[in-house]
C-alpha cells in the first residue's frame, strides 16, 4: 500500500511477531510500512529514508533504541520518533523525550493510542520537512525570512 511520496511508517523491533502484527495493523489503515529487526538494519537502509516517522523498540539489543535516537540526532533526518517498550522506568522515559521522542508507548501496545501517536508523528514529520524545504530556498536563492523566490 504505497504510494509515491507517501509517507513511510519505519519500525525497529527485534520481535518478528511485534513487526509483523505492526505492519499487519498500519497496512490496514492504509499506512506504507517499513519494517527492520535492528538498529543496525534500518542505519543500513539510510537511503531509502523518505519523509514519515520512526516506531522504536526501545530495549533493542546490540544498539539500543536511545542509541540509535542518538546516531539519527547526528544525521538529522526529518523521522520524528515513536518508542514502544516492554518495559522502562520513569527515567527512560525522559531520556527518550529529552532526545527528542515525539511519543513513548508501553507494550502491549493499544490500537487507538499507537494509532494517534503515528499520525501526530507523521503531521511533526511533515513540518519538519516543510520547514527543512523553506530552509534550502533561502539558503538556494539567497532569500531571507519573509523574501519570495518568486
Amino acid at each position: 500500500m504505497s504510494g509515491a511520496g507517501q509517507p513511510v511508517v519505519h519500525i525497529v523491533d527485534d520481535d518478528d511477531a511485534v513487526r509483523d502484527s505492526l505492519r499487519f495493523l498500519l497496512e490496514c489503515h492504509g499506512m506504507s510500512v517499513r519494517t527492520f529487526a535492528s538498529a543496525s538494519d534500518f542505519l543500513a537502509a539510510s537511503d531509502q529514508w523518505q519523509g514519515g516517522c520512526l516506531v522504536i523498540d526501545l530495549h533493542l539489543p546490540v544498539v539500543g533504541g536511545l542509541d540509535l535516537l542518538q546516531v539519527l540526532s547526528e544525521r538529522k533526518p526529518a523521522l520524528p520518533i515513536i518508542f514502544i517498550t516492554g518495559g522502562s522506568d520513569q527515567k527512560m522515559k525522559v531520556r527518550a523525550f529529552d532526545a527528542g521522542a515525539v511519543a513513548f508507548l508501553e507494550k502491549p501496545v493499544s490500537e487507538e493510542p499507537l494509532l494517534a501517536a503515528i499520525r501526530y508523528a507523521l503531521a511533526v514529520g511533515r513540518e519538519m520537512a516543510s520547514r527543512a524545504g523553506a530552509q534550502s530556498t533561502l539558503t538556494t536563492t539567497g532569500g531571507h525570512p519573509g523574501s519570495s523566490p518568486f
